[in-house]
């Protein structure tokens, strides 16, 4: 009953229920008089409402009220927890008055209390030194706190000088220079080293706080007391490990002493992006790369858990030496717990661009020697996370597999990746996972290089999803096809999906057809007239069916509610229309990305030829010279056949050194899934019109087509490829031609028939 009515009395001044003068006069009585209740619980909690309370008090209810009696229940003829509910109360007073009444009223109570015989006391206020400091600012700190903390932690009881400890590294931005150097380091110092050797059971705290203090402290070390805290650092990275033959055992036989040493290195861990700091990341791979591997090879789960957690912040740190924890990155990537695997994917898509750009350094370099590693390691990672009963788990890695197109090749992920995204659509049983699947399955659709690869995934998408046997793969193709708007060009949907999704408005099972009339105002959101048209009929067509036709009264009201809509929307024309102009743009942009991945896959095959030619043409040159009888031959022989194909060499070259820099720019740019709005940009010949966030993508003039008719509409990308690929002067060249040999040839024929 106690418990409830401290909470009660809580909550009614929390939502200010009675005005703070009515609530002094009835409720703070009833709180002073409970802080002195036998039961310890019960007086801790009638004093924590009293310190919410001391918030929204004015000052001259708090300085009659609660100071004035402060003076006489904190002194030592007072209980002990009296005595420790005055420290608190002191602490919190300290933030509510001017700095002059706090050193006149409050001060000689704090000094009083840090000099109490018991401990406890002395620790509870040595806490509360923190908050009285901020109170009284820099000046009477450096005067009045720092003296009592400098006592404190040569304190007799070992919880006094942890306390003191724990407030001077949190105090540390409060002293000068002279302070922290001549008088806090000393002292930290020593106090570390005696709680190494004789104080163990302060090295839980002690390690959590090493990484603050080493930063708060940074430029002050020597060369030597720098030395000293990374090496101590070094052993408490180490602590409760026997190595031996390079394999951690631990023969620790007391548990609870093995438990500690163990939070011990968790802390170590979480404080390793700080000791980067401490040490340069020029000076990691000497100083602190030993400790890293380590810690990532911990035994405890939660050494490694917590390591995997600041993994990121490692990488940024490093910057160009980031190449040299790739290893670590695997090993984590492979680890035995699923919970350290987890650790790396909220950050994941940022550290495997870290790991790949590698900072200053070449990011080619850098892929060369991560990728052979990486991608049989994510691969592994998924199918351990697969198999276990963690699908949020196995829903955030497909996720972040969004990210690999633009970290390994095309070929890579079509046969690691994509065809398991596939599986796991049509076998997984958790709706979350098969959505992240396929969304990241459309991703790398939608950057794959390879016209082969493309048609046979849409063949499949919609054979064994769109016309699969079971409605949950057909309801799956439907939430693709989603994706996919999303993704690509209207264009390619209308090309390739569109009629395989109004199919589904005669599916036997009611939910696919529920499914598919909520999508109706999408799919005419993604025609264009008059290019469209026979799109458009279709459409009409099967809304009329479904009106006539449709038994199931709920995917009847769907219908009409669905036509009503349809009847509002108004389609894109081919020409400029103001209103479409930025959905336009943008997916003219899209078809844009999608044209220039075409021509990508062209010039990498010119580019394959070619190079097979020149090294053909130069391991002939070798055997001509190598062989007896080609002394024989005219030595302009070679000069002439090597001269001929370099000069059509140099010609395909140049026609296609522009186009060939824009893929490789564009094969560099990040890959987002989400598409976000239109960027505009002031300088058209050098614009970047972004299709996401922070995704940046070449403008290429001579990759678009725009359909001007009914038959450009069907029109396929390859065949889109070869047109932009030829110029207006070639074909034009060709007629020509062809118009003279026809006409040479009917004059011979008129001369044969005059001279026969």
């Amino acid at each position: 009953m106690q418990l409830t009515a401290a909470y009660s009395f809580l909550t009614i001044l929390q939502e200010e229920s009675v005005p703070v003068h009515s609530y002094c006069l009835s409720f703070l009585q009833i709180i002073l008089q409970n802080l002195e209740h036998r039961d310890i619980g019960v007086s801790n909690a009638w004093l924590d409402t009293l310190l919410a309370v001391i918030d929204v008090l004015p000052k001259e209810t708090i300085r009659h009220e609660i100071l004035n009696p402060l003076v006489s229940k904190a002194q030592l003829s007072q209980t002990l927890q009296s005595r420790l509910t005055s420290c608190r109360i002191l602490g919190k007073l300290a933030s509510k008055f001017e700095a002059h009444i706090v050193k006149r009223d409050i001060l000689p109570l704090v000094e009083s209390l840090c000099q109490d015989v018991e401990y406890e006391v002395r620790s509870c206020m040595c806490r509360q030194l923190e908050l009285i400091a901020q109170g009284i600012g820099t000046e009477l700190t450096k005067a009045a706190i720092l003296p009592e903390l400098i006592e404190l932690a040569r304190d007799e009881g070992s919880s006094v000088r942890l306390a003191a400890f724990e407030t001077l590294v949190n105090l540390l931005s409060m002293f000068d220079h002279d302070d922290r150097s001549q008088i806090v380091l000393p002292l930290v110092k020593s106090f570390c080293e005696k709680s190494f050797k004789a104080d163990e059971s302060v090295l839980t705290s002690l390690s959590l706080h090493l990484g603050k203090l080493c930063h708060g402290l940074q430029g002050l070390f020597t060369q030597e007391q720098h030395m000293w805290f990374l090496e101590f650092y070094k052993k408490l990275c180490r602590i409760g490990l026997h190595q031996e033959n390079g394999h951690n055992d631990n023969q620790i036989e007391n548990m609870e002493l093995e438990k500690k040493y163990s939070t011990v290195r968790k802390n170590c861990a979480y404080n390793f992006p700080a000791m980067v700091v401490f040490v340069g990341a020029k000076n990691f791979h000497i100083d602190l790369y030993a400790t890293f591997f380590c810690l990532c090879h911990d035994p405890d789960v939660p050494v490694r858990y917590t390591i995997a957690l600041g993994f990121c912040e490692v990488c940024k740190l490093l910057g160009s030496n980031v190449y040299l924890i790739h290893k670590e990155l695997v090993a984590l990537l492979q680890d035995d717990s699923l919970e350290v695997v987890d650790a790396l994917l909220d950050h994941l898509t940022e550290t495997l661009e870290l790991m790949t750009s590698g900072g200053d350094n070449s990011g080619l370099d850098n892929k060369l020697m991560i990728v052979p590693d990486l991608v049989p390691a994510l691969t592994s990672a998924e199918q351990r996370v697969a198999n276990s009963l963690k699908w949020r788990s196995h829903e955030k890695l497909l996720q972040k597999f969004s990210c690999l197109p633009h970290i390994i090749s095309s070929d890579q992920i079509y046969y690691r990746f994509l065809h398991r995204m596939f599986t796991i659509i049509l076998t997984n049983n958790v709706l979350p996972v098969q959505k992240a699947a396929s969304r990241t399955l459309c991703i790398f659709l939608r950057y794959n290089r390879k016209q082969e690869q493309r048609h046979e995934i849409i063949q499949k998408l919609v054979e064994q999803l769109g016309q699969g046997k079971s409605y949950w793969n057909r309801q799956r193709f439907l939430d693709t096809c989603e994706y996919i708007m999303e993704f690509f060009s209207k264009s390619f949907f209308c090309k390739y999906f569109y009629l395989s999704v109004l199919e589904l408005t005669g599916d036997p099972v009611a939910n696919v057809r529920m499914k598919v009339c909520n999508m109706l105002p999408k799919l005419k959101s993604t025609l264009k007239l008059p290019a469209d048209k026979h799109l458009l009929q279709q459409l009409e067509l099967c809304v009329r069916k479904l009106l006539c036709q449709e038994k199931d009264k709920d995917v009847l009201a769907v219908v009409k509610r669905t036509v009503l809509e349809l009847d509002r929307m108004e389609i894109s024309m081919d020409a400029y229309q103001k209103r479409f102009f930025e959905k336009d743009l943008l997916d003219q942009e899209k078809e844009r990305e999608e044209h220039l991945l075409l021509e990508m896959e062209q010039i990498e095959k010119e580019k394959q030829q070619s190079e097979a030619r020149s090294s053909n043409e130069k391991s002939y040159e070798r055997k001509r010279r190598d062989s007896k009888t080609g002394s024989a031959l005219p030595k302009s022989l070679p000069t002439v056949i090597s001269g001929s194909s370099s000069g059509t060499q140099t010609v395909s070259r140049e026609s296609k050194k522009s186009k060939l820099i824009r893929s490789q720019s564009f094969s560099s740019q990040a890959i987002h899934p989400k598409h976000g709005s239109l960027e505009k940009g002031t300088n058209k010949s050098n614009s970047v019109i972004g299709v996401g966030k922070n995704v940046l993508l070449p403008f290429v003039e001579d990759s678009l087509k725009i359909r001007t008719g009914s038959a450009s509409a069907s029109m396929s990308f390859s065949s889109a490829t070869t047109m932009s690929s030829r110029g207006p002067g070639n074909t034009g060249d060709q007629k020509t031609n062809n118009s003279k040999e026809v006409q040479s040839r009917k004059l011979s024929l008129k001369n044969r028939k005059q001279k026969s």
